[in-house]
């Protein structure tokens, strides 16, 4: 008996001299002389109630289409922030009823709650309840959620330490905050706050996450139970431990009662109390928690390409991954779901996205003298993580890929050679059957190089252009000169493609050390082959090629965004390279001429016109590597670009072929660019292009004919 008479004694001793520290502590910092560490102190009090008054929470950042619909949402916190106004009184008077019931008497720190603990715990030992008000609880979840939220687990227990020293700073903080707030503004800050499990904070994204609704509509049955859990949303989770869940919500239904949340008639408040208490947990089968990242959007299959490609850009545009994941940002995106919708059907339609080792990328772009806008990104594969359902999770329509485009490179060796005045778009150039050149000599010896079909042993550039003769463009590239080629190239878009991946398509490395680009590794090796595109290539980069050029020669960066908003409704900023004129507008539009027939006639490209109905003015080219395991497409009209790769993505690529598409190792009859990657252009350009006017293409200069 004496014994636990004197650890009572004791408790209660060190309670009171608990209470006296706290006293001083939130005294002190408001009394001067007291030094330097008196001032620092201070300021932090200062700061942080300043930042609570601020209300600047994690918020949930939604990535809209076109249109202004959303497509995906990032967050780290899932919530919904409320006005006061917004917030039912039931949801009010239950949280007051059993965290701090006493919240309009105090001034942010309730004595007369750690009085009641202290003599509690004196008497029996019991905890420090009543001590901490629903000021300080606002303080605390700050200091985790907010100021913690980049590791919360440590950021709560720091903010939930049994300390003296942890408790002055809540209770100086919850003192300075009272004279910034009103009792109402706190009390919507902690309810907007506040954990309440399942990814949901404050009761706004609780609401609609348990019972699909507002939290302007609470039930007092639902009110009560969000009240019960707050702070224990995980051993009073509602989905996994429903008896603790419900018996808890009694509790604070009967605090209600008690509080006078049902009327002062003791009987009929008990009466309406029991009922609520007899109601169950009433939480929805599915919760509705908001999708979250590009695999969760909304047609993520669909949209997780370009949504990634997105976050990819932003990254590189300034903007943090804190400000992505917590700023409560409207991100408007180029994305046109139309567009998307229609490319992912005909890339699928050619390619099955289950189809083994193989896949068929689109990107397309919309042309333009101040903005390339990107509005679809697709593949016939889905996005995603299954692996074993043949998803995949990077952007692949926008990365370097380790994959040529194959004879799609002639354009930049015709442009080339048009800047240089060795040629024109009427001026026949030779297409000898077979050519040695010695000015790209293979191991000492003269590079042979030869056509795939036959052709006359002279033709125009732009009948070049439409059948596509190896040695024709070999010649021109050995009289344009390489580097001029390659450099053409950059300017008309395939930048990323030359001077940010080696030769694997991997990333340089900051130090180079995996280097050199891919751009100067053909420059160095005097790589003859680049004309015939058996390196690395970017479908996305390609499709803006084909809107650099009817732009009238105008590149810009190949654009996600139209605008991002800050949470107030703010433009933040982007760094973005500025729109230039690449080449002349002479000399894109009558490249545009030269390109012309590709997609008529004898072109490569001219059965996959016919057999999708295509009648618009368009310019394209068609690309078939050496060893059948990559084949592009590149085209556009005034009013679309695109581009689209066929290419063996296995981790042992093969020789494609179609009729049926299928890898076929050994086979001699591969696949050619007129054949898949050509029809899924057509296809999806005819739905996207439906409705709009026919556009002719600009006239050629007589310069450059």
């Amino acid at each position: 008996m004496f014994a636990a008479r004197a650890s009572g004694l004791v408790k209660l001793l060190g309670l009171c001299l608990t209470a006296g520290v706290l006293l001083a502590a939130m005294v002190f910092p408001f009394v001067g002389g007291l030094g330097l560490a008196s001032n620092r102190a201070a300021d932090t009090v200062d700061q942080t109630s300043g930042d609570l008054a601020k209300g600047e929470l994690p918020l949930v950042t939604t990535i809209q289409d076109m249109n202004g619909d959303p497509i995906a949402y990032l967050y780290d916190q899932y919530r919904i922030p409320l006005e006061t106004k917004d917030i039912a009184d039931t949801m009010k008077g239950a949280i007051l009823a059993i965290e701090d019931k006493r919240f309009y008497d105090h001034q942010g720190v309730d004595w007369q709650g750690i009085a009641r603990a202290a003599a509690k715990a004196g008497v029996d030992g019991g905890a420090t309840q009543g001590a901490s008000t629903l000021t300080q609880q606002y303080v605390k979840n700050y200091m985790a959620f907010v100021l913690g939220a980049d590791n919360e687990q440590e950021a709560w227990e720091k903010a939930t330490e049994a300390t003296v020293g942890r408790k002055m700073r809540e209770a100086r903080v919850a003192l300075q905050l009272e004279q910034q707030m009103t009792k109402d503004e706190i009390l919507t800050g902690y309810l907007n706050i506040v954990p309440l499990g399942n990814q949901t904070y404050g009761v706004g994204a609780a609401a609609k996450a348990y019972f699909n609704t507002t939290a302007d509509k609470l039930t007092v049955p639902q009110a009560a139970l969000l009240a019960a859990i707050a702070n224990r949303p995980s051993s009073l989770n509602p989905g996994a431990s429903p008896d603790k869940a419900l018996e808890r919500r009694n509790i604070v239904i009967d605090k209600m009662r008690e509080n006078g949340a049902f009327g002062s008639d003791e009987t009929e408040a008990k009466k309406k109390a029991d009922e609520f208490k007899a109601q169950p947990l009433g939480i929805v089968e599915d919760l509705q928690i908001l999708p979250k990242g590009c695999v969760g959007a909304g047609d993520g299959p669909i949209y997780g390409f370009f949504c990634s490609y997105l976050l990819d850009y932003l990254r590189a545009s300034g903007i943090t991954n804190k400000q992505l994941q917590r700023g409560g940002l409207t991100i408007k995106t180029t994305m046109d779901p139309k567009a998307t919708k229609a490319a992912k059907q005909s890339a699928e339609q050619q390619v099955p996205k289950t189809q083994n080792g193989i896949a068929n990328v689109m990107s397309v772009v919309q042309p333009g003298t101040d903005k390339h806008r990107v509005r679809a990104l697709v593949a016939s594969r889905d996005y995603g993580n299954k692996a074993e359902l043949g998803q995949v999770a990077r952007p692949v329509p926008a990365e370097v890929l380790p994959f040529g485009p194959g004879s799609v490179n002639k354009i930049f060796t015709a442009a080339a050679a048009m800047k240089n005045g060795v040629t024109g778009i009427d001026r026949k150039i030779k297409v000898p059957k077979v050519y040695n050149s010695r000015v790209y000599p293979n191991g000492g010896e003269a590079w042979r190089v030869q056509n795939a079909a036959d052709y006359p042993e002279e033709m125009t550039l732009t009948q070049a252009l439409a059948t596509s003769p190896n040695t024709g463009f070999v010649i021109l590239q050995e009289q344009a000169g390489l580097n001029n080629v390659v450099d053409m190239a950059y300017k008309l878009g395939m930048r990323e493609t030359l001077t940010g991946v080696n030769r694997g398509a991997e990333p340089l490395k900051s130090d180079g050390s995996n280097g050199p680009s891919q751009g100067d590794w053909t420059k160095q090796n005097n790589a003859g082959s680049y004309t015939l595109g058996p390196g690395a290539t970017s479908v996305l980069e390609l499709a803006n090629v084909a809107a650099t050029i009817v732009s009238s020669g105008t590149w810009c960066p190949p654009t996600p965004v139209e605008k991002v908003i800050d949470r107030y409704g703010k433009d933040v900023p982007l760094k973005e390279m500025p729109c230039e004129q690449a080449v002349e507008p002479d000399l894109a539009n009558s490249l545009a001429q030269g390109m012309s027939h590709d997609t008529t006639g004898g072109g490569t490209a001219a059965g996959a016109a016919t057999g999708s109905g295509w009648n618009r003015p368009a310019i394209g080219k068609t690309g078939t590597t050496e060893e059948h395991k990559s084949v592009a497409f590149l085209a556009a009209t005034p009013q679309y670009a695109g581009a689209v790769m066929t290419y063996a993505d296995g981790n042992n690529p093969q020789v494609i072929c179609a009729n049926p598409i299928r890898l076929c190792p050994g086979s001699s009859q591969g696949v050619f660019g007129g054949q898949v990657a050509a029809p899924t252009w057509f296809n999806a350009m005819k739905a996207i292009h439906e409705g709009l006017p026919m556009a002719p293409l600009p006239p050629a200069a007589a310069r450059y004919k």
